[in-house]
């Protein structure tokens, strides 16, 4: 994506979850990677969305949704309110419950096959790095590594002007990767393997995906 597309698609997605009701309520946008560096073009479009889990809705609906969809745990994991006004985004994982980061995923990015990727998760941006770092660095497996190399740009309903305006001139001073990871506690000869490994990952991704953790 050419660099000012990039920005005005985070643009139009932090716009959707300020003026939309969103299946779960949302805390924080950010983005991290190719972006928050500047790069032009960007390769592929990394945004990190905050969300709260969704403990009590209307649980007496679920099975409303159940007999009309065929998709459990509305009212209960996803907002039957937001249900209501988009059945077209609700979307189900692998066993038939609804889906709280494909049901974001399917609203922030409707129809597109743009190089988009949408992390979803209940933890902040920089918890999250810390924890998949130190599984990975368990497990010794790199690729699902958070690149940590993040900018917030909204907040508990508040936009961050001044951190839009260095997006856009790509005015972020940021480390590289193998730096980031070295900052964070890898040995610099592990952050570089990390980083390589991070780095093929990406490169044989394609349009548009979401990943959902809950930490």
């Amino acid at each position: 994506m050419d660099r000012s597309a990039a920005v005005e698609r985070v643009e139009e997605i932090v716009a959707t979850v300020e003026d939309d009701r969103m299946p779960v309520p949302v805390r924080e946008v950010w983005v991290f990677g190719d972006v928050a560096l500047g790069l032009d073009p960007v390769e592929r479009l990394d945004v990190y969305v905050t969300k709260d889990i969704l403990f009590k809705d209307a649980p007496e609906r679920a099975e409303e949704f159940q007999r009309s969809h065929g998709v459990d745990g509305v009212g209960k994991t996803v907002r039957a309110a937001w249900a209501d006004e988009h059945p077209e985004y609700l979307r189900a994982n692998a066993s038939g419950h609804a889906a709280p980061e494909k049901c974001l995923a399917a609203h922030l990015l409707p129809d597109t096959d743009e190089p988009i990727h949408l992390e979803v998760c209940n933890a902040s941006f920089d918890d999250n790095v810390t924890q998949r770092l130190k599984g990975a660095m368990a497990r010794e497996d790199y690729e699902q590594i958070l690149d940590p190399r993040g900018a917030c740009l909204w907040v508990e309903g508040r936009r961050s002007t001044e951190a839009f305006e260095k997006l856009r001139n790509g005015e972020f001073v940021l480390p590289t990767l193998s730096g980031a990871l070295e900052m964070l506690g890898m040995e610099e000869a592990e952050a570089g393997e990390a980083a390589e490994a991070v780095r093929a990952y990406r490169e044989r991704q394609d349009g548009p995906s979401v990943r959902g953790d809950v930490v």
